[in-house]
């Protein structure tokens, strides 16, 4: 079976709360996270483009619902087509919630808000945008805490006056926190100064990852911890990322596909580090198969060839170019098309019985080998850009400053009321700077620069491109 009872336990059971008929856990847990301040401050976080210059480009929200989109279409097309999950299918809203959550705790100004705060934190257990998330939803947010942690005095703070952490987050289920645990490894306490960013989970929620596996079981011998609704919120979340990330920069005159074609060609620099980071994910890549997959993506089909005249090729190559670059008619059937035809390509492999929720998804290697290719190709070509690059430089600054003025001595004087309490009743350092990070990582981009404003004074816009 695909669920049992055990999938739908919380931390703390709720018995004398009234359940609406016809409402499972795991539609209690979307609506919780629907509800949630961290769901409603991914509106103001950047997806690529920082969301004061238009509000036409996507951001972690709207991201957010098509991840979910093209994720409950995966679970519906395994539910009707493998007969293994026709009696007992994957649940929609588990793996909707996966999707609307998976970018819960990424902080403002992207990669580099991320990697400031794993360079504060290198010595209390480190920061990482997945390892945020389950730390949001299972302590952080304020819905529930232990029972009788108010001790009957109307004290809400979440840390008992001995520094005892009484928080539960929004008190999901455990399968629920299953669905978005995409890396079955603890972050170390402590790395070096030049260590590389650690993608997993921090030690302060090693006891719930326990008990988290404890409630699903354990995956077949020799794979890692990762559910079947996970992996169909990993693979739609690497299917939106690399198409309509493209179809934005399009959008804003980064590229278009000649353009794109012409770097591949050209850009020998820019073709190894794509290549590089496809081989992570599939060994066996070879240069010239990625190198081939993107020249075919960007280039007119043998059909639409065979209707030009070979001496206006060229000249038909720029046109038909530029064309799906400035119409959003054609640009929205470029991707819609990537997405109907990486949809097409899904596949599962049925684990054994009693296993069925560690199934593999996984995609044709054709179309695998496409969407890592297209999605290492927007982040070196689009996000390493050098107009987004000094936003994202001076994003590092900002965020570091921030940090590094509330850890300062009296500094957690300017933390709000409830974050102060807390910060007080706190024992050990370690647990001080992961409030102080918890509280700069949930900033959306606007109020991060607001933040920074009231510290330093206002200055030019952090945004004004080179």
């Amino acid at each position: 079976m695909i669920y049992s009872a055990a999938d739908y336990k919380r931390s703390l059971p709720e018995v004398l709360r009234q359940v609406s008929e016809g409402r499972s856990e795991f539609r209690r847990d979307y609506g919780r996270l629907i509800h949630s301040p961290a769901f409603r401050r991914l509106q103001g976080k950047t997806q690529l483009f920082p969301g004061h210059e238009s509000d036409f480009f996507r951001n972690r929200l709207t991201h957010s619902l098509e991840v979910a989109q093209v994720a409950k279409g995966i679970a519906l097309q395994i539910n009707a087509t493998e007969p293994a999950f026709k009696a007992n299918p994957i649940d929609t809203d588990l793996v909707e919630f996966a999707s609307l959550a998976h970018d819960l705790g990424h902080p403002p100004f992207g990669h580099n808000g991320e990697k400031a705060l794993d360079d504060c934190m290198k010595l209390y257990g480190g920061f990482e945008g997945n390892a945020q998330t389950l730390r949001l939803l299972a302590t952080v947010e304020k819905k529930v805490l232990q029972a009788g942690a108010n001790g009957g005095n109307g004290d809400y703070c979440g840390i008992m006056p001995n520094g005892k952490d009484v928080r539960l987050g929004l008190n999901l289920t455990y399968r629920t926190l299953a669905s978005i645990l995409k890396y079955d490894k603890k972050i170390p306490l402590k790395r070096a100064p030049t260590a590389k960013l650690q993608k997993g989970y921090y030690a302060s929620e090693a006891l719930i990852v326990e008990r988290v596996k404890k409630s699903v079981g354990a995956p077949p011998a020799g794979k890692s911890f990762k559910t079947v609704e996970c992996q169909i919120m990993d693979l739609a979340d690497d299917i939106a990322y690399s198409t309509y990330d493209l179809e934005d920069a399009m959008k804003a005159g980064f590229a278009h596909p000649l353009a794109i074609r012409a770097a591949l060609t050209n850009d020998k620099p820019l073709r190894d580090r794509i290549y590089k980071k496809v081989r992570e994910a599939i060994p066996d890549a070879t240069e010239k198969e990625v190198f081939r997959t993107l020249q075919l993506r960007f280039e007119l089909s043998s059909e639409d060839r065979d209707q030009v005249p070979s001496g206006a090729l060229g000249m038909f190559d720029l046109t038909w170019s530029n064309l799906i670059a400035s119409q959003g008619y054609l640009r929205a059937d470029f991707s819609s098309s990537l997405v109907g035809g990486y949809l097409k390509a899904i596949k599962i492999s049925v684990a054994g019985r009693g296993k069925e929720r560690f199934s593999k998804v996984t995609l044709d290697r054709p179309l695998h080998m496409e969407i890592e290719a297209l999605k290492h190709l927007n982040y070196e070509s689009m996000i390493m850009a050098s107009r987004l690059k000094v936003v994202e430089y001076r994003g590092y600054e900002l965020v570091q400053t921030i940090f590094n003025t509330l850890s300062s001595d009296a500094g957690y004087l300017l933390l709000p009321e409830d974050c102060r309490l807390m910060y007080t009743r706190l024992k050990r350092l370690a647990e001080k700077k992961r409030l102080i990070c918890d509280f700069v990582s949930g900033m959306t981009d606007r109020y991060a620069v607001e933040f920074y404003g009231r510290l330093k004074g206002h200055g030019a816009s952090i945004f004004k491109p080179l």
